[in-house]
């Protein structure tokens, strides 16, 4: 109870900051960085001091690279192999050699250069996950690629962990190449554990825990999931991020993704905001006078370099100019893991700490300055690529696997079924859910795309990108689950229309009231359809019996309606 007061202080400003960048359309990782400003050690005022505070904020990158790692299952990085292993470490090598190489030549001693060049490299797989997602690019071409580079950059940073604490003694090279062999070895054992435990027990424990149709239980066994991977690298010496990103790729290739990444979303959210509370708790104004000319010419640096390399490098590999420019803005911002190679570097001596304070102050203006240039990628792009609004951008969907479901099923029970039958064989792509895990895994096995899933969902509805749907069908038996999903949708994407299937006049009512455009009550359809087949035995002209079916579902079923209540 001691630290409740500088808790309730921390997110009373975090709503009040945070709101108000919303409201002005800007980045709310920046209001993030500003309430740690004022609610760092630098500034007058109050100070947050909770012990256990940078711990739980590190969770939010951990559960972000988790929610990244969904996304990018080993099929699609090996699709990517030449894209995002090959670009990504090509960026890094050659952005730490440019930027050493100048530093070295402004008259910065070797070691320390090449830690500025090192740090400088880093990109912020935060800023640009969070800002694509509050942006919807995360599953553009040039959103998925530099997602992918980002995050695979930390592990080809991995070396650096090694490299920069030798620096900092008289040590031959020997023991460095030993010490490198031996980091290499820890990320290959980390990878073969989590693969092989992946392979084996996630989707066997998966299954077991959907059968049991628990949320809670669910929740539970996505953060053990998660956290187990994060600390099995972590006891290795790596990073715990690196543990929940390849947690994440596992799980991205079972019918559960859509389901785990809406379960832990909101965990995700709130801690990636505590992040950025702590690295703006980083920033001391009044040490900005004195180096801000530095700061600057560094941040310009990290942004000059990071853009160019990275854009004629995708430009080179055969990719449309757009999305070369595109995914080079993404990739200029600063990067947190440049902090973690910049406090080894000052903790081992290898750069001095007004060298240290400059560049941790040229970090965070890129970061400031990256969100702006992601937030604008397009226009920026546009104009540097000089390309037409219309032109297509971007890699092929066939290898970025980024194409969107036109008509979404809620619920696959024999409704849903029939529904994904005619749509397939009319060649509609759909994608469906239900919480049946037995349906979902027979209809997998007859080739449906069915996932795992509750169509009511918010969070799953969001992760699915329900926005981009041509059209929504559901056929769920549950009428609360109807109704919460047509509510939602109503709400959040008005544009999107909702067919919905009722057990009777009364439900259909209900739906139509909350925003379905059609609701069709089952047993007053097969009514119809009875009646239908009788006039037309009786030789009435089908174009009658259309005009009075029709008749009676313009009306809502009135004329049905008053003769069950005559009786």
């Amino acid at each position: 109870m001691e630290h409740l007061a500088q808790i309730l202080m921390l997110l009373g400003v975090a709503v009040a900051v945070v709101v108000t960048f919303q409201r002005l359309h800007v980045p709310t990782s920046l209001g993030y960085l500003l309430v740690g400003v004022i609610l760092g050690p630098h500034t007058i005022g109050p100070t947050i001091n909770v012990p256990e505070f940078k711990t739980l904020a590190e969770f939010g990158v951990v559960f972000l690279l988790f929610t990244i790692g969904l996304n990018y299952s080993l099929p699609q990085l090996h699709a990517l192999r030449h894209q995002v292993l090959g670009l990504g470490t090509a960026q890094v090598v050659f952005t730490t050699a440019v930027v050493g190489v100048l530093v070295w030549l402004a008259g910065v001693p070797a070691a320390a250069a090449f830690v500025i060049g090192a740090v400088f490299a880093q990109s912020s797989s935060t800023i640009i996950g969070s800002q694509l997602t509050e942006q919807g690019e995360e599953n553009s071409p040039h959103g998925r690629l530099g997602l992918a580079m980002s995050v695979f950059q930390d592990v080809t940073a991995v070396p650096f962990l090694v490299v920069i604490p030798v620096l900092g003694m008289a040590a031959g090279a020997d023991v460095l190449a030993g010490a490198l062999g031996w980091a290499i070895t820890k990320a290959v054992v980390a990878f073969a554990l989590v693969f092989f435990a992946g392979r084996w027990l996630l989707r066997p424990l998966f299954h077991l825990v959907a059968t049991r149709r628990s949320a809670e239980v669910f929740t539970l066994a996505v953060l053990l999931v998660a956290l187990l991977a994060a600390w099995t690298t972590s006891s290795l010496g790596l990073s715990l991020a690196f543990g929940a990103f390849l947690a994440g790729m596992m799980l991205g290739e079972t019918e559960f993704r859509h389901q785990v990444e809406s379960t832990i979303r909101p965990f995700r959210d709130v801690l990636l905001g505590l992040f950025f509370v702590g690295i703006g708790m980083l920033i001391d104004p009044a040490a900005i006078p004195h180096i801000w000319h530095w700061s600057l010419l560094g941040a310009l640096l990290i942004l000059a370099s990071k853009s160019l390399l990275v854009a004629a490098m995708v430009r080179k590999s055969g990719i449309a100019t757009s999305t070369a420019w595109r995914t080079g803005l993404l990739l200029a911002v600063g990067g947190e893991f440049g902090f973690a190679l910049l406090a080894i570097a000052l903790d081992s001596n290898v750069i001095d700490a007004r060298l240290g304070q400059i560049t941790l102050t040229a970090v965070l203006f890129s970061m400031i300055a990256g969100s702006f240039l992601i937030r604008f990628n397009h226009a920026i792009a546009t104009r540097l690529a000089g390309t037409q609004r219309g032109e297509a951008q971007g890699i092929p969907d066939t290898i970025l696997n980024a194409s969107e479901p036109q008509v979404l099923i809620g619920g696959y029970g024999r409704v849903g079924h029939t529904i994904a039958v005619l749509l397939k064989t009319s060649g509609v792509p759909f994608v469906a859910f239900d919480t049946d895990l037995k349906r979902v895994a027979q209809a997998r096995a007859d080739g449906h795309q069915v996932l795992y899933g509750d169509i009511s969902d918010p969070e799953l509805l969001t992760a699915v990108h329900v926005e981009r749907a041509s059209l929504v069908v559901l056929t769920v038996d549950n009428f609360t689950t109807a109704l919460r999903a047509v509510s939602f949708l109503r709400s959040s994407c008005p544009h999107v229309p909702v067919i919905a299937r009722a057990r009777d006049l009364e439900a259909s009512s209900r739906l139509l009231d909350a925003g379905a455009a059609h609701a069709y009550p089952e047993a007053i359809e097969a009514s119809l359809r009875l009646g239908a087949t009788a006039l037309q035995m009786l030789r009435v002209p089908a174009n009658d019996i259309d005009l009075i079916v029709q008749g009676v579902r313009d009306w809502d079923y009135k004329p049905v309606l008053e003769g069950e209540q005559d009786k």
